[in-house]
């Protein structure tokens, strides 16, 4: 493109015969030379020093504002107050956004007022390695018959075998409701002391004094999610909208007793027939009472047999046995990977 232009300068040979000779068009021309011709201009920009304008205050007028805006009368003051109250008594010593351009140059321009700050929550970090170690609850909103009318769905889950251990239907949000549904759950399901972990949001119910006062008597540990954050909480959700997404979910329930007549059969088939993909396409219910790896067994023992009886359908690859995962986290702790900074020669002299 240079020589283009250079032979164009020298030569006085039109840019369109030279592109033609080059074999290049003149659209790719142009745009590299108004490419240049931008890089040059904002090197020039950044070059050349900013000239100050002839309006500006002078170095002594604005020690003056900052005395001014420093002054006994007018330091807990705004700007606009400060100007406005100078030009009622006929004084006038420059604009207001000059005066916060005068503050902000002493690092004055910020808010003075006390902010609310969320509280420095710390991210959740659970590991489940067998069930009833760690349930996830939560609690859902159903639409009721007409607008403003909701149904709500209490559920706790298991997280390592995805089973849901417990659900209620209220017509509110209510802590003794939430109460109640933990503490039966946890009879159920035989609950010791110190051996399950509670998780949930920071929804009114699951922070209640209630509810804290009811797993401090069973043993029971409970964390909440971070503040705005529900991936904190991935499973209760993931379950929700495996419910709000099934074809027979309703747009609305016309009463408590639907919703209850539509959530029982769900639960049951979510428990009972679900294939989850978490848990290597296994029921919940399975995992949670120990079936898995039974079931699992049988599964590639069929497989095998189909891989003898034809290993062609496999390419010849013979089938493996599947296992359950060993490990179910709520945000898995990042691991760093250290590589060595050994040369070889060093691995060398060790060896």
């Amino acid at each position: 493109m240079s020589a283009i232009s250079q032979t164009n300068q020298e030569t006085s040979i039109s840019i369109d015969i030279l592109c033609i000779a080059m074999i290049i068009s003149r659209a790719t021309y142009y745009r590299h030379a108004n490419r240049l011709d931008h890089n040059l201009n904002v090197e020039l920009k950044v070059a050349l020093p900013k000239k100050p304008s002839e309006n500006a205050l002078s170095k002594q007028q604005r020690q003056a504002v900052l005395d001014l805006l420093h002054s006994e009368h007018f330091i807990d003051k705004t700007p606009y107050e400060i100007y406005y109250g100078l030009m009622d008594q006929g004084v006038y010593h420059c604009s207001i956004r000059t005066m916060y351009r005068v503050l902000e140059e002493q690092g004055e321009s910020r808010d003075r007022r006390i902010q609310r700050n969320h509280r420095d929550a710390v991210k959740p970090e659970l590991l489940a390695t067998r069930p009833n170690e760690i349930w996830s609850w939560d609690i859902t909103k159903l639409l009721g018959p007409q607008k403003w009318v909701y149904f709500h769905l209490y559920v706790i889950m298991d997280i390592f075998s995805r089973y849901v251990v417990g659900w209620l239907i209220a017509d509110r949000e209510c802590k003794k409701l939430a109460r109640l549904l933990i503490q039966k759950s946890a009879l159920k399901h035989g609950i010791q002391p110190n051996q399950l972990t509670l998780h949930s949001d920071n929804g009114p119910s699951m922070t209640s004094l209630t509810v804290a006062q009811l797993l401090d008597n069973l043993g029971v540990a409970k964390t909440h999610n971070r503040p705005y954050t529900s991936n904190d909480n991935p499973f209760s959700e993931s379950q929700f909208k495996t419910l709000k997404y099934r074809p027979e979910f309703p747009v609305r329930f016309q009463s408590i007793t639907s919703s209850e007549a539509f959530c029982q059969p769900y639960f049951n088939w979510y428990n009972k027939e679900h294939y989850h993909s978490g848990i290597t396409w296994l029921t919940p219910e399975s995992v949670h009472f120990g079936r898995g790896e039974l079931i699992l067994q049988k599964r590639y023992e069929t497989m095998q047999q189909a891989y003898l009886d034809d290993p062609r359908r496999f390419n010849n690859q013979p089938p493996k046995l599947q296992v359950l995962p060993s490990e179910v986290y709520i945000n898995p702790p990042q691991t760093v990977i250290v590589q060595s900074s050994i040369s070889n020669n060093a691995r060398a002299l060790i060896a």
